[in-house]
């Protein structure tokens, strides 16, 4: 199947912004720490036409930041994003409208003083996709097909719950008519009977529309019922990737391992109703992140060359790509 979008070895670094009371610090003769924060190291992966590739990690691990990138708002510090094998971010005629996001507060993605109808066509008519004459007939088609009346055009956001805000955020993402939709979070700050109703019509939608998604969450369980493939993120770099099924029925890198262990499971243990196992130690700075693998100071598997050498991503004998020295 043909990769419609692709990054290859991105990396995004963030510079500290330099600000007056560090220039007077300075002067007086303190440190000031002005190492670049490395959101994310060396990432390649591609996405293939009508799939959907789930990126999961903790907070803080990168996946908003790849993310962006892949959707045209960051350019990455080194390394390209390629959609059809041409960079979105450049050239006379940006192809950044074809890759849409739907982020994970839909309150603060749209603008408080705008009608929801406004909103929807606001994207279609500037990039002439639609007239404005046929707008008013299109928002209505897309409040129909994300499950919201037409007649709520001309309402404001704060008029919307949680769930029918994200479904309004769905239609102006989808209204751009993308060839890509990449979901940040999307379901992460709603109630959970509302989630299945917002995750149900992401699989309604991509199934009628052909979509391509790169679906980025924290919630294990969402990202199995919604992918494809599944891309595991720790501190900035895709530590295993593969089909969903594999992945989570035969996780083989101990990040993988720990993520699924720290799910909570409802069994009976003695007296007890519930088994949690979380990762042990946090997540290491990104400013000094460990030598050889990242990972190694959590890992149950550590040896004296996961901290000398970082493992390479590499294709195992069941397709799945792990970077790990005993995987």
């Amino acid at each position: 199947m043909t990769a419609i979008l692709a990054a290859e070895h991105v990396t995004r670094r963030f510079s500290p912004r330099v600000t007056l009371g560090d220039r007077i610090a300075a002067a007086f003769g303190a440190r000031v720490d002005r190492r670049p924060v490395q959101a994310v190291t060396d990432v390649s992966l591609a996405i293939r036409k009508g799939e959907t590739l789930g990126l999961v990690g903790e907070s803080g691990c990168g996946k908003s930041t790849l993310g962006r990138m892949l959707a045209g708002i960051l350019p990455p510090s080194e390394g390209s994003v390629r959609l059809h094998g041409a960079p979105p971010m450049r050239g006379p005629h940006k192809i950044t409208t074809r890759i849409q996001t739907v982020f994970q507060d839909p309150f603060a993605s749209l603008n408080p003083r705008q009608r929801i109808g406004d909103a929807i066509a606001e994207g279609p008519i500037a990039h002439g996709l639609v007239t404005r004459a046929r707008a008013p007939a299109m928002v209505a088609e897309w409040l129909s097909r994300v499950g919201l009346d037409p007649a709520y055009v001309s309402r404001f956001p704060h008029q919307f719950s949680g769930g029918q805000r994200q479904r309004v955020a769905i239609a102006r993402a989808l209204a751009m008519q993308p060839e890509v939709l990449v979901c940040d979070e999307p379901v992460a700050s709603l109630d959970v009977s509302i989630q299945a109703q917002i995750l149900n019509l992401f699989l309604d939608l991509r199934q009628d529309l052909g979509l391509t998604c790169l679906f980025i969450s924290h919630d294990l369980s969402v990202v199995r019922h919604v992918s494809d493939r599944v891309a595991v993120m720790y501190l900035g770099r895709i530590v295993e990737m593969g089909e969903a099924a594999k992945v989570y029925a035969t996780p083989r890198h101990p990040y993988t391992q720990g993520l699924l262990d720290s799910v909570p499971k409802l069994q009976l243990v003695g007296n007890a109703s519930i088994s949690f196992q979380p990762i042990r130690g946090e997540l290491p700075s990104p400013l000094s992140p460990p030598p050889g693998c990242a990972f190694n100071p959590r890992c149950p598997k550590a040896t004296d060359l996961c901290r000398r050498k970082r493992p390479a991503l590499t294709p195992r004998e069941d397709g799945t790509l792990v970077a790990c020295h005993h995987a």
